[in-house]
Formats: structure tokens, sequence, C-alpha cells
């Protein structure tokens, strides 16, 4: 029956985009969401697809039956279903070897973790060949018949593309994406071939969907990682987030966990951290700068709120925005991180565009939207800072957090010299004990020795708060050189991906990672 040839057509091509998809958040809780685990995940599942290619040709011409048709696409589905618990140890070692940064391990999980992928999705490319021998009655529709079914199964690959990250992922995580993309095929299947054959074909294959009940009842209980102190773990649209308690303090860690994107303590602001940095910007400007002056702030990257929180204990007359792009994660910062400010408004948007399309003018403007490891290319563009400084009161400053590795500092370079072919002055701090240095950027001409009289002056000052005191003396202390020769970057050329991935490949390359633990 011609009618469920092509829904099992248009079904594995949605399987077969949806488990590509699922299986970039699957590696990329554990591995990171770099370009290079997106370059091995695409590369290799084509390879597997290329291998279905000419094997389902074959198999069709030596058994151009229905029911060869869709007794493989079932057993593709319930392989599909087994990659979720079969990944789970592995992938839970890899966890903890991401966490010593032991590379070895790291590798060896990734290289097992995408075997599993070989049978299903080569099975799943078996689908359009099979299907173009088994719809052909005339050699002459050979070229209609194929670009009708390959047309058919791009539709497919279309919905498979947004299925799991828009719905299923937010809705009922990642293993269970898994089960229920091989559900929706193995039901097609066994449909295709009741359709053709009755019960009595399908009765063989029954115990398949029971056992994908049970593995997504039973299954996949418990959290994604071991990871100590975690009290609360989602995947969201955007994010597999984590959150952490350690004594009284949370952490909120994001995908592969490498790096904390926001802190909280009942009691204590100062952290050593990326965030009471921003404190320190409108003190560039010649003094006496006093905390109450300062009534606008806009974050781009608010996370679950650190700095809104601590803005908000230092300047008590501020009006702050917070730019997020994942409500899941200001979900969890409104639930665990006291992000409950009455002075903070959040919006729920890609920061760039936010920040764009915002009437308002702020007297400080924080850029910290970074997706580990990488900072969005289109925040670090001449074109870019041209949007902040437009947004900027004439007494504004912006800070923006950059990457760097203990040998390589071209990102702080490259940013710092496009910034200065907007802003006139830029100052540069290395956060201590961190690969982070941070950039401010004035919008009018601003000497280091404002920050230290401004610093002189709040510390004689009794109500100055101590963590504003604590982010000015660490700033002083390790403000750089200001670089001016590096390359400029562009909305047309901005190179973040090459840069950082060659920054982290000589990283590990010179041992630095081992020196760490």
């Amino acid at each position: 029956m011609r009618k469920w040839l092509y829904i099992a057509v248009f079904t594995s091509g949605l399987t077969g985009l949806a488990v590509e998809m699922t299986a970039s958040r699957l590696l990329g809780n554990y591995f990171g969401t770099s370009n290079l685990t997106w370059a091995a995940i695409i590369g290799l599942i084509l390879i597997y697809l290329t291998a279905g290619y000419f094997l389902g040709g074959y198999w069709a011409d030596r058994s151009p039956y229905p029911a060869t048709f869709y007794k493989i696409l079932a057993w593709g589905a319930f392989t599909i279903g087994l990659i979720p618990v079969a990944s789970r140890p592995i992938l839970r070692a890899a966890a903890d070897a991401f966490d010593q940064l032991e590379l070895g391990v790291l590798i060896g999980s990734f290289v097992v973790v995408m075997i599993l992928f070989v049978i299903p999705v080569t099975l799943l490319g078996t689908a359009s060949p099979f299907a173009i021998r088994l719809a052909l009655s005339d050699s002459r529709q050979a070229g209609s018949v194929s670009g009708r079914i390959y047309a058919i199964s791009t539709l497919g690959s279309f919905v498979g593309t947004f299925l799991p990250v828009l719905i299923l992922i937010p809705l009922i995580g990642t293993y269970r994406t898994f089960l229920a993309i091989a559900g929706i095929l193995l039901i097609v299947a066994l449909a295709g071939l009741w359709a053709n054959y009755g019960w009595k074909k399908v009765l063989p294959l029954v115990w398949m969907p029971i056992i994908l009940a049970l593995l997504a009842a039973f299954g996949v209980q418990g959290t994604s990682k071991n990871t100590a102190g975690l009290v609360y773990e989602k995947d969201s649209a955007y994010n597999y987030i984590q959150v952490l308690e350690v004594g009284d303090t949370r952490l909120l860690r994001l995908n592969d966990g490498q790096g904390v994107h926001s802190i909280y303590h009942p009691t204590e602001y100062y952290y050593n951290g990326p965030w009471e940095q921003v404190l320190v910007a409108p003190f560039f400007n010649p003094a006496p700068v006093s905390p109450a002056e300062i009534q606008s702030l806009v974050i781009v990257g608010l996370a679950a709120g650190t700095t809104a929180r601590q803005a908000a204990q230092v300047f008590p007359n501020v009006q702050m925005e917070g730019i997020e792009i994942d409500p899941e994660i200001v979900a969890v910062g409104q639930k665990y991180f006291d992000m409950n400010m009455p002075n903070l408004h959040v919006t729920i948007q890609d920061g760039r565009w936010a920040l764009e399309n915002n009437p308002n003018r702020y007297q400080i403007i924080s850029v910290d939207a970074y997706r580990p490891p990488y900072i969005p290319w289109h925040l670090t563009t001449q074109e870019f800072f041209a949007i902040v400084r437009d947004h900027l009161t004439d007494d504004g400053v912006m800070v923006i957090n950059v990457g760097r590795s203990p040998q390589d500092r071209r990102l702080v370079e490259m940013l710092s010299s496009t910034i200065l072919t907007v802003f006139p002055t830029v100052h540069v701090m290395d956060l201590p004990d961190s690969f982070n240095s941070i950039l401010f950027a004035s919008m009018q001409p601003t000497t280091s020795q404002n920050l230290i009289d401004n610093f002189s002056a709040l510390e004689k000052t009794p109500e100055t708060p101590r963590v504003l005191l604590q982010a000015m003396a660490s700033t002083i202390a390790h403000l750089q050189p200001t670089p001016t020769n590096g390359t400029v970057f562009t909305d047309d050329w901005a190179p973040i991906e090459w840069i950082t991935n060659d920054m982290i490949f000589d990283f590990f390359i010179s041992g630095s990672a081992e020196t760490l633990q």
C-alpha cells in the first residue's frame, strides 16, 4: 500500500534529523557545544547514512518486499530507543572526566557513544533507496518516483529538525526524546506491516514497543550526571541546566558544566568572578562618583542574576534590565538564586536584537553572554559595539567578559582593538584564578587613575558596600596594558569559533590542562 510507504518515508526522514539534533544535545551536555562537537556528530552521521544508502539499494534488489522494508525500520527504531540507556554509564564517566580534564577518557567516551549510532542511523539510511525500489513499477517513472520519495523524506527531515528542540526535549528531556522518536517510527513500521500483511506479521515484533515503553518508564531514572550537590537539572530548548549546592552556596552550570554562570550566597556578595567587575565600570569616570548616581544598568546575558543582585546591593537607585535568551534559566534564577529584585525587568530575547530595539540609554551595559567555550560572534563586532555606544549615556561604560588561555591573548587583543574603533578608551583587567579578562570601554576618555581616585574616596566612606571595594581593589591590582594591534572584527568577518578552537587545541597540546589538576 503506497500510502503507508510514503508515511514511512516521511517518518524515517523525520527520525533521522530528530536523532541528529537530539544527539547534539545528548553529547553537548557532556562534551560541550563547540563547533568541534557539532562537526564530529554531523560528519559521522553522514558517514553512517552513506553506508545506509549503499546497503539499502543492495538489500532492496535482493528482497524487494514491503515486509523487509518495514522490519528494517522497526529494528532501526528499536535500536534508537536503546541509545539513551546504553550511553548513560559512558556519559556519566565522561562527565567526571570533563571535570578532571582527562582528555583521553573524554575522547574515548565520545568515540564509544558515537559507535552506538552506527546501527540505527545506517538502518535509517536504507529507507529512501528501499522505498524507491518498492514504489517503482515502471522504469519510465524512475525520475518522478525518486523525486517524490526524496521530497517526502526531506519534508520529514524539516519537521524532525524542530520537533525535538522546540517540543520534546524541553517537555520530556533528552533521554525520553530518543524513546519518543523511536516510538513514533516503530508505530509507523508496525502499522505498515499490519496494513500490508495483517497482524500475523506484526505479532513477532510486539515485544519491541513493550520494551521501549518499559525503558521510558523505568530505564532512565535518576539524574543525568553524578555531580555532587545536584539539587536541580532540566533540559531546556537552549541548554542542559544544573543547579548545585555547596554548603550555603548555589551554582548554575550549563551543558558540559565547564564554568559557573551564576552564583548565590544568602549573605555574601563577592565571589572573585566576572559578575562583580560590572560594579566597577562607572568608577573609571573622573572622581568623585557616588554609587547613588548610578540609576540604569542593562545586563546582556542575565543568567540567574548574580550581577543584578550585586548591583541592587551597591547602587541604591538603580533600575536594571536583564536580557536572557533562555526562559528556563530565568525561572531557575527566580527559584534558586533569589532573582526577585523589584527593580529588575527581564526580557527574554537574543541579546543583540533586544539591545538594538531598546529605546533606552544606560550608564552601564554588561555583556556576558557566553555559550562555552564561545562568546557569540555577533556580540564581538564593530557594528555591535556601535549599538552598545548608542545605548549608553554620555558618562556610560560597557563591560565585556572575554576568554583567553595562559599563553594566548588573541581574543583580548582583537576585542580591545575592535572596541577602540568605537570607544575612545578601553581598560583591561585579568580576572585572577581564571581564563577570563574583563574589558571596560568608556564613552569619555578615561584613565586608570580615575578608578584609583574613586577607590580612595569610597574607601573612606563608611556606607560603601564591601563588595564594591573588593571588586575595585581586584580590578586595580590586575589591570593590564591595553592592546591596540589586534584585528578588527566586523559583522562580515569575526572568526571567533576558529580562534577559540585553536586556543583550546593549543591549551591541551601544551599540557596546560594537566597542570591544573
